[in-house]
């Protein structure tokens, strides 16, 4: 059985809200660099102090270019995106071309799952990070309400780019979008609504 959370933490770390009640809408998310998504998220951007999952038919399918418009701007701040356990060696001049400055993104290497995971968990905590993508492979449902707690407490954009099987699944992540047939499909979206049809964004 899983662990009992006090109903007052929960609150704290966003995970719920008041039945009856929507969460109130603010415009305070990390702009996403996509003009039509920022348009459709309750927080005109990627959910600051939460975790975002990406569900993905396979790696490369244009994930990565979705996230670098606002990984870009915030190593453009000097603020440091840390990378946990990537599938394949990051290009480096790739990243460097989409505006993404190097001295401010570190690289994570994990030799087994639940490293990974446990790194990706202890970045998001320690406040020292703007965001931190992860490819967390065998997380489930209380696994992604720790990153979602330690997004919360670390105040950080939290990414994981999962495989779509875990549609299904319940999660606590704040934003939920799917990539099928060439467009995002927004699948959960705290604080509004979900919008109806998929969005086709241009690559940068």
């Amino acid at each position: 059985m899983g662990e009992a959370l006090p109903l007052d933490a929960l609150l704290a770390a966003r995970t719920v809200w008041p039945a009856g009640r929507q969460a109130a809408a603010r415009a305070d998310g990390e702009p996403t660099g996509h003009a039509a998504l920022d348009a459709v998220l309750p927080q005109g951007g990627w959910p600051r102090r939460a975790l975002s999952e990406l569900l993905l038919p396979a790696a490369g399918v244009g994930e990565l270019s979705l996230l670098l418009p606002a990984l870009a701007r915030l190593t453009a701040a000097g603020q440091p995106v840390v990378l946990v356990a990537p599938p394949c060696i990051p290009y480096a001049p790739a990243w460097q071309a989409a505006g993404v400055d190097l001295a401010c993104l570190q690289v994570v290497e994990a030799a087994a799952p639940r490293d990974a995971l446990w790194a990706f968990e202890q970045c998001l905590r320690s406040g020292a990070c703007a965001a931190v993508v992860g490819w967390p492979q065998s997380a489930d449902e209380r696994a992604l309400r720790r990153l979602q707690v330690a997004a919360d407490s670390g105040d950080c954009c939290a990414f994981a780019l999962r495989d779509r099987r875990h549609a299904a699944n319940p999660s606590p992540a704040a934003l939920r979008l799917e990539w099928a047939d060439g467009a995002w499909r927004v699948r959960k979206c705290r604080g509004g609504r979900v919008p109806s049809q998929p969005l086709r964004l241009a690559a940068h």
